[in-house]
């Protein structure tokens, strides 16, 4: 299977994000940022670097991985995540929509349609600090439970950045793709 993926910057380009989210292909596959750290969401925390590396771990070793939820319902899983890592910018994520489920059908109609793009975090606090000069609370080590799926996420930046298209099987086809970006580098 071939895979491309696009990066998006939302604040820079809502058109480009759009266009994406249009793409989402059969298989519903993409990807995001599903918290953002150093920013201060609408709840009054803030997600440091490190919270989630502890509780990975542990779910990795265990065989096991955070739930895809819709708009946080624990009796509505509708797909599964398949990559879960801390990066610079926070928690990015890669998951599938299960599309035999009808809720999951629903999210990729909303998908591609660009009507549905946010990510929140659902997780225990394990370690947490009071910021008086921000009036926050500094999220130092969680214990995450599930990436959902949402409209409107407490981390207004925790978005669907990148949908993959899956293509072609064919290793020609697959050949020809992979080199399309180097091509027009060289153009």
């Amino acid at each position: 299977i071939d895979t491309e993926a696009r990066k998006i910057d939302f604040d820079e380009d809502e058109d480009a994000r759009d266009a994406a989210l249009k793409q989402v292909d059969d298989a519903g596959v993409f990807s995001g940022i599903a918290s953002v750290f150093g920013h201060l969401d609408t709840g009054g925390d803030i997600v440091m670097p490190g919270a989630f590396k502890g509780s990975l771990a542990r779910q990795t070793a265990e065989g096991k991985a955070p739930a895809m939820l819709w708009q946080h319902d624990q009796t509505q899983p509708i797909g599964v995540w398949t990559k879960l890592t801390e990066t610079p910018d926070g928690l990015y994520v890669e998951g599938r929509l299960v599309l035999e489920v009808a809720r999951a059908r629903e999210a990729h109609a909303l998908m591609k349609a660009g009507a549905l793009n946010g990510l929140s975090i659902g997780y225990a606090t394990i370690l947490e600090e009071w910021d008086h000069d921000q009036g926050a609370r500094i999220l130092k080590e969680l214990d995450l439970w599930e990436v959902s799926i949402v409209t409107f996420p407490m981390c207004e930046p925790a978005r669907v950045a990148a949908v993959k298209k899956t293509g072609r099987s064919d290793p020609a086809s697959a050949k020809r793709d992979a080199f399309a970006p180097l091509a027009r580098e060289l153009k």
